[in-house]
Parts: C-alpha cells; structure tokens; sequence
C-alpha cells in the first residue's frame, strides 16, 4: 500500500530519475515532471501530497510556482529545491506556504526524512477533515430525526435561514434540542467550517458572564492576570450561540445590542472598541415579550433578536417521533455499554408514548440510556424502566401499587449501584437525582453494591 503520492519536478533527467527510485523504495508512489506546465497537468488529474520541486525551471521560477499553486491546493506541501541556495530565496519560499527549502547536495541526507515529516503533516490534516466532515454530518439537518409536522416545519425553516446571516431566536422548552439545531444552521451556512461557539447564559453570574462573552483587559478585576478574549471575539468569522438569553443580565443586554447593530464591543476593563465578524444565534425557553412587558428583557434587543424566530416543539407534541427517537438512541448506548439490545418489548414502547416527557428529547435520552444498562436481555422491558415511568398508566396485570413501587424503586437504584461499581456521583447522574436523596435512599433500603 502506497503511502503517498510525491511529484518531482526538475529539468535533470538523471536526477530525477535517481530521486524518484530512492523514494519509491521508501513505499511512496512517485510522478515526474520536466516543467511547471507539465507538473500543472499532474495536479489537475492527480491526487498529489507532496511535491519535490527545482527552483530554477525552464518555464518557470519554483518559488514563484509555490504562490501560485498553493491556494488551489492549500493540503499540497512543497519542498523546494535548489543548486545555488541564498536566504532571500529560502524565506520568500517559506512565506509563499513551503514546507521547506534545501541545497542540492544536502539531498541525499535530508530529503528522506523531509519527506516523511511532510507527508505526516498532509495525514494529519486529511485526518481532521475526515473529522470535520463527521461533525457536520452528525451536525447537519439530515440527522436532526421526526416526522411530525412541527418538528418538520421547524426544520424547514432553519434550512430557509441558514444560509444568511440573519440573527436567528429558537424558543422552545429546555431538552428539545436548540442547540442541535444551532449548530445545523451553522454547518448549513457560509461560515460552516468556522468557529462555533456555545454559552449558556444561565450557568454564570452577571460579571463572569460579561468576561466570557466579552473578555477582559489584564488588571479589569481581582484576578485577571492577562488578557482574555470573550466567546464573541474566538467566534469571530463564525457563529456564537446564546443559549438561555432570557437569563442575561439586563446591563449585559446593551453590550450584546450593540454587538448585534454595530458589529463592535469593548472588552471588561478596555478604552477601545474591538470589531468582530459574528453570527448569533440566540436560544430561550421564556416568554422574551413578557419578559420585555415587565421590564427584565430590553425591548430593543428583543427586537434585534426576533428577526427570525423557530419554535422548537417539545416531545409531547411530537408524540410520533418517540419511537423513531428511542431507536435511534438504543444502538448508541448498547455499543457504549457492551450489550446486544435488538429493540423494546410493545409495553416498553407504549409507555414511552404514555409518559408526558418534561425534560424533552434531554429526558428520553437519560431514560433509554438507564434502560439499556439496566436491561438483561435483548429486548428491553418495562422492567428496566425509572420507577416514575412504569407507574404512568396501567400495566396488564393492574395498577403498581404503593409497595411494588418501592420494590421496584430499591430494585432500580441497586441494580445503578452494581453498575457503576459504588460510584454514588455517577449513580446519582444516572438516577436523575441529588447526591444527597441517594445517600439517603441507600440508607433507607439498606443497599450495598456489588464489586
């Protein structure tokens, strides 16, 4: 198996004849060319790493040639070479994007490991857009999964939107995946590719939040030691969103108006504006025009942010989608867990549907998740289900009562114990409760777990 391609170019026959055997020995695929036109032709029709090139060339200049071919191929890496090396030479080439510049002769020791190190560089990057790629996949409106007419329509006109650069206001519940549909409206613009940052407002105090988004001068308060930049400021060229907006401090909300009307702010402790090239995409689950009535939420900035709004529907009215999303989630964490789970029993399934689903998409995804690593067989049962969840509605031999309740709800938190081997902060995650009600539990059922 080839470990590249590399494209020799050089007018001496002889020498490149001689430097293209010793590199295919190396496992490399090896292309020569006597000119820069011919060399061209290669690059049109072939997939070329790395290119070994003459400096002087009888159509051309091989330092020149780098300028002009390096930002059709910016993955491309060049290594150039020449009889007569002079340090003008050498610098020009390395800022025209050269990997590097060497003196005929030093060749034969250099060349080899030049070679390789250049070639590791072009892996490296193919690995990250590989990534990329992956995430915008994982990111893009394809796998935002429903069919329900709302969940559809929101899709709709998130795609509608994404290609501008309108501010956009998703309102919806907490779990019902406005930040999925940020980063899809991101990967399905024109700064996909660029920074996408993300904040929720909620997690932070007035003056932290200020630092976070805005950044600070060295000296602003107590404790910054440096210089820092804001979220707004590393996001710049790409897409900032303000999960939780209604949260923001009403002092903070004028920064953030004149963000969005001038494109300028002033870092915490700074005398001078500092311009950016962001997009916002804003989230909340409140009600910003009441908000605004009763004087928490800037009127104007309301209206800076509604250019255009998508609801986000909450699961319990996109009933249909359960399902669709509980199968989707089983596989995942069945691989995360180690387990072989083919699918949910029908009474598993039909409490999905029956429960109201407060914490959204969020919730479901925690309640399959326990399930899978409760389950102990390949279907999962109602069994493994959160004890809240298999006492909405009727089971087919009746109603659970007060005391199978609590059988199941000792099962249920033992049966976490013994998984996370003792680890009660992990249990308590899992369990969707406080550290200290599962102390509590333990010592009321007397639990233990098991190594």
């Amino acid at each position: 198996m080839s470990r590249g391609t590399v494209l020799i170019i050089d007018d001496e026959e002889k020498l490149r004849s001689l430097l293209g055997r010793l590199i295919r020995l190396e496992g490399f695929n090896v292309l020569e060319a006597g000119t820069l036109k011919a060399a061209t032709r290669f690059l049109e029709k072939e997939t070329v790493d790395v290119v070994l090139c003459d400096v002087k060339l009888p159509d051309g200049n091989g330092v020149e040639y780098v300028k002009e071919i390096k930002p059709r191929y910016p993955a491309l890496e060049f290594i150039l070479l020449t009889a007569y090396g002079n340090i003008a030479d050498g610098v020009m080439a390395m800022r025209n994007g050269a990997f590097d510049y060497i003196t005929k002769g030093d060749d034969n020791d250099k060349i080899i490991p030049l070679l390789n190190k250049s070639m590791e560089k072009v892996q490296l990057q193919k690995r990250v857009e590989q990534l990329e790629k992956q995430v915008g996949k994982r990111y893009a409106f394809d796998s935002i999964l429903g069919e329900s007419p709302l969940i559809r329509e929101a899709i709709e006109l998130a795609k509608r939107v994404a290609g501008s650069d309108a501010t956009v206001l998703l309102l919806g519940e907490t779990g019902t995946g406005k930040e999925v549909f940020a980063q899809a409206i991101h990967n399905g613009s024109k700064r996909a590719g660029k920074p996408f940052l993300a904040l929720n407002c909620s997690a932070f105090g007035k003056e932290l939040l200020e630092s976070e988004i805005f950044g600070h001068k060295a000296g602003a308060f107590t404790g910054a030691v440096k210089d820092k930049k804001g979220l707004i400021e590393e996001a710049s060229t790409g897409t900032l969103f303000l999960d939780e907006i209604g949260e923001m401090h009403i002092d903070l909300q004028a920064k953030m108006l004149r963000v969005l009307e001038t494109s300028e702010f002033i870092k915490v402790g700074d005398t001078k504006s500092t311009r950016v090239d962001v997009r916002i995409i804003a989230a909340t689950n409140r009600d910003l025009q009441k908000e605004v009535e009763e004087g928490r939420f800037r009127e104007d900035l309301f209206y800076r942010l509604n250019v255009f709004t998508i609801p986000l529907p909450s699961l319990r009215d996109r009933k249909k989608d359960i399902p669709l999303l509980a199968e989707y989630f089983i596989p995942f964490f069945a691989k995360k867990s180690g387990k072989r789970i083919e699918g949910m029993s029908p009474e598993f399934q039909a409490q999905l549907l029956h429960h109201e689903w407060k914490g959204n998409i969020r919730e479901l995804k925690n309640v399959v998740e326990r399930a899978v690593i409760l389950a102990d067989g390949p279907t999962l049962t109602i069994e493994s289900l959160p004890a809240d969840l298999q006492s909405t509605g009727y089971r087919h031999h009746g109603p659970i009562s007060a005391f199978d309740l609590a059988s199941v709800e000792k099962l249920h938190i033992q049966r976490v114990l013994n998984h996370t081997k003792g680890n009660k902060t992990e249990a308590a995650r899992l369990l969707n409760i406080g550290l200290t009600t599962l102390y509590r539990k333990i010592e009321e059922y007397h639990l233990s777990f098991e190594a």
